[in-house]
């Protein structure tokens, strides 16, 4: 190999190690969150752990002469009612319509079929898991807001990791400055807790439905990004038309959303 060839293949191999580890870490994650929702699903049967989620439920509820009046100022109680619907089917569900719409304008159109199927994906899992389990709600008198279905795993918790950590490493891939990704997926992270917090705040849910359901949507979340890799790497390879196309550009000819 010539001295003038180091310089394009060892940006190669930077690029295919960067890649790889990638998909590594994605593979962990997956590991970690199946074992973290196995490890969960047994705990919440046993006295230790429902000893620990009655613990929460009870640190947040103080008040004996009303225990539906959650820990902290009044506003506080409103405020956490305004976050936890960012996990609400019907917000999550105008999210998503508004990113794809965008995404499809863009001609990214795998990224835009795999956020669907991701969004539909997550709420078969949230309530197969939530008929399996059955799981009841913590009392109706700690409730701080409306209840429908079972209780494990939260369904907040899990739709809002599938769909805000799914965005965030999409986003991240639009940034070629280190900072702004480390921002982007930054974000992602601090909704998806807020969400799972706010259901814990509420009385909505257990503590430990809420990890569970945080460790099913990152594991979810994680394994469209594999499927994503996988087939753009195989379609591009192939020229298949539904991998993501470049995306338009500005007159600078700067990309608008370059995956």
């Amino acid at each position: 190999m010539q001295s003038s060839d180091l310089m394009p293949f060892a940006r190669r191999a930077m690029h295919l190690a960067r890649t790889e580890f990638a998909a590594l870490g994605a593979l962990l994650i997956i590991a970690f969150g199946v074992m973290t929702f196995v490890e969960v699903a047994d705990d919440m049967t046993e006295a230790d752990g429902q000893a620990f989620d009655q613990m929460v439920l009870s640190a947040l509820r103080p008040f004996a002469d009303d225990p539906g009046r959650p820990w902290g100022p009044w506003w506080l109680k409103e405020a956490a009612a305004d976050l936890t619907s960012l996990g609400g089917i019907s917000v999550l569900t105008l999210f998503a319509a508004i990113v794809i719409v965008f995404l499809i304008s863009q001609r990214k159109r795998l990224s835009a079929l795999l956020l669907v199927l991701g969004l539909i994906g997550g709420v078969a899992l949230s309530e197969g898991l939530k008929a399996f389990f059955e799981r009841a709600r913590p009392p109706a008198v700690y409730q701080a807001t409306e209840t429908l279905n079972a209780s494990f795993p939260s369904g907040h918790a899990l739709l809002s990791a599938v769909f805000y950590l799914s965005l965030g490493v999409m986003l991240t891939r639009a940034f070629p400055e280190k900072h702004f990704k480390a921002y982007v997926l930054g974000v992602a992270i601090l909704i998806t807790l807020l969400v799972g917090l706010t259901r814990i705040y509420l009385g909505a849910h257990w503590a430990s439905d809420v990890f569970a359901g945080w460790s099913v949507g990152a594991a979810w979340a994680m394994a469209l990004w594999l499927v994503s890799y996988a087939v753009e790497r195989r379609q591009k390879t192939h020229h298949a038309a539904l991998q993501d196309a470049p995306s338009p550009t500005t007159e600078g000819g700067a990309a608008v959303l370059s995956e």
